[in-house]
Order: structure tokens, then sequence, then C-alpha cells
């Protein structure tokens, strides 16, 4: 007998923590999380949750379970929007219409009780973080904080009516020594008005971070689905990322001193992730260090320019600095993720930069 429920006390979210494990073990793409990350995502110190609500459930058959989703209640949403949207994330499930089908009405009743009108998803816990259903693209692994999921999900979901809002893409292209012409010859634009380049400066992190803010707000402002985040989020995704932090490939370019775009690759840690089975301690730190040296693609996770210097050769500057920081530490490939499907712009600069489009994510919603 089917039953999805709060997974509220420690003996059932410990289950919705390990359920993946077990629904993974023999998929060679999965890469486990840190157990330790997820229990931060979930803690009380996440800022997250001072704007929002978030009830975890799982879903137990004859005492087995098979199936986890957990239901967002953002405020900030809700208020920046004008909008009585919730979201849903954290699903995985068994190839069973009638599990997802439970699973989705318990979030959906959830969000209802708090007057939510849509639910969309998946999205662990909002935008700026993990999100996206992965629909193409299931021959190579995922890299770092990218999605990955069974291709029946898509089934699954479409068959409980959810139904298209947005896709996300994923670029992959070879590190190169050198350019299209034409790049070159926009950087110059950015060059003759006093722009350049220079390395996140790692002793100066908080700083550095209030600056990410400021471009991010002005960068991100008119995306689909943005939410401004806090400053205590901005601390807390900041505080997540900096071991990871490679200072030469996260850049900021200035002109004449003022900061006016970012940009920010990241090794991918998957490789390191797959090695721990999702523990760090005690001997997986050791893993960590053996293999760490061994990674080599990265992701580009953030690029943002300001309002009114867009299209003065700010990012092709920034891809150029980017890119010989990757090719001088031994980077073959990187990734750019995510992009909107219809942020064209973004799209024909990173097929200048030879990207091939390799992987589609998918944002779901249906009305409650």
């Amino acid at each position: 007998m089917l039953e999805v429920l709060p997974a509220n006390d420690k003996r059932s979210f410990r289950e919705f923590i390990k359920f993946p494990f077990r629904l993974y073990s023999a998929d060679p793409l999965w890469v486990p999380p840190l157990i330790s990350d997820v229990k931060k995502q979930f803690s009380p110190e996440n800022p997250f949750f001072r704007h929002a609500e978030v009830m975890p459930f799982i879903a137990r058959n004859n005492n087995e379970t098979v199936g986890r989703i957990t239901a967002i209640y953002n405020r900030r949403h809700v208020e920046y929007h004008d909008e009585t949207a919730g979201f849903f994330g954290y699903f995985e499930c068994v190839d069973d219409n009638a599990v997802a089908a439970g699973l989705l009405k318990k979030a959906g009743q959830w969000l209802g009780e708090r007057g939510m009108t849509v639910m969309r998803g998946p999205m662990n816990f909002s935008i700026n973080e993990e999100c996206g259903l992965l629909i193409e693209g299931f021959d190579e692994p995922p890299m770092i904080m990218m999605p990955y999921n069974f291709s029946y999900y898509q089934r699954l979901f479409e068959g409980c009516g959810l139904a298209k809002a947005k896709d996300l893409y994923a670029y992959v292209a070879d590190v190169m020594k050198t350019f299209h012409e034409k790049v070159y010859r926009v950087a110059q634009v950015a060059a003759r008005q006093g722009i350049k380049a220079r390395p996140l400066n790692m002793k100066h992190f908080d700083e550095e971070m209030k600056v990410f803010k400021d471009i991010y707000e002005s960068a991100w402002e008119k995306n689909w689905g943005h939410i401004p985040m806090t400053d205590e989020e901005i601390g807390h995704m900041a505080e997540k990322l900096r071991p990871v932090i490679v200072p030469d490939l996260a850049l900021i370019a200035e002109c004449n001193g003022e900061p006016v775009g970012f940009m920010m690759f990241l090794p991918d840690f998957n490789y390191v992730l797959k090695k721990l089975n999702g523990r760090l301690f005690p001997f997986g730190i050791f893993k960590a260090l053996r293999h760490s040296g061994k990674i080599k693609d990265a992701r580009l996770l953030l690029l943002g320019i300001k309002e009114g210097y867009r299209r003065r050769g700010v990012d092709s500057l920034l891809f150029i600095e980017g890119l010989k920081a990757l090719h001088k530490k031994g980077y073959r490939r990187m990734e750019y993720s995510w992009v909107l499907e219809d942020n064209y712009a973004v799209q024909r600069i990173i097929e200048t930069m030879n990207g091939r489009l390799y992987k589609k994510y998918r944002i779901y919603e249906r009305g409650i």
C-alpha cells in the first residue's frame, strides 16, 4: 500500500537522504552528493529558511521507500514576481506512475494549503541552485552543481500533467589556445575603453563577494525566474564554493577601477565526488586530495555583465582571459551551463567559442 509521508524526524529524513544511493547504485553516471552538504542544505542555519518553508516527503510501498520529493514555499518569489507559485525539488522515484503521482500530489496539496496555485520544478531549492530535469544528454555524467536523473523521469512528469515551463541548455567545448578573430576584435573594443580583467583576490574574499552581488543583481535582474539573493544567501553560497574556487578562474572585469563584469569557472569536482560515495570523513579527504589534481574539466558557473556595459566587449575579454587560465592549468574541456533556451545572445557567444549543445534540462509546472 502506497503512503507518502513527511520526512520530518531523524529516521525518515535519514531515509530521505539515503534513498538515491540505493536507487542509482547500478548507474555509473550518477554522482553521489556529500551527505554532509545535503544536511546543511536542510539545516535551519541555511538563510533560505528565513523567507521560505520546505517540507520533505518520502513515498513508501510495503514498508520500502520508493520515492522522495520536497515541497518549497518561497515567500520572496511570491513577493518579487507577484505570483502564487510554489516549487518542488529533490525528486527521486522508481519507475512507477502511481508513485510519481502520489509524490507530486502530496507536494501540490502542501503548497495549496499555503495559497499557491502553481507548482514548478524541479529546483533544489531555487533557481539560484541546482534546477531542471535532464531530458537530453544521458551519455555523460553531470558536471559540478548540475542535476542528473533517469531518462524515465520525463515520462513520469508528463504523465502526471506537468508541462514545460522553460528549457535550460548546457554546452561543452574543448579548451582552445586561440579564438576566432572576431573574439579578439571585440575584446579590443573593451580594452580601448579602459576595461581590464583581474583574478579574484582570496585575501579579501568577503569584499569580493560584495562585488559579485552588485554585478549579479544588475546582470540577472531581468532573467526568467530570477529572485535576488539576500546578503546572507550570497555569503552562504560563497562559503560553500570557497573550497573549490580557483582564483585565476574567477575573474572580475573593471572599467577604470569600477567592477562591471564577473566570470567564474569551477573545476569539475564531481570527478572527485564519484570516488567518495557521499562521505568526506574519515578517509574521503585523502581521496579528495589524491584525485583533485586529475580534474580536467571545468564548468562556467557564473557570467554576468552590468547593465550599460553589455555589447562593449566585456564578455569577450573575460572569455579570453578565462580560457588562457584554463589552458595554463591543464584543463581540457569546459561546460557552459546553464543557459536559458531563449538567451540567444549568450548562445551565439558560446557557439563562437566552438561550444556544442550537449545537454538539455527542463523546468516543469502545473496548476494546483
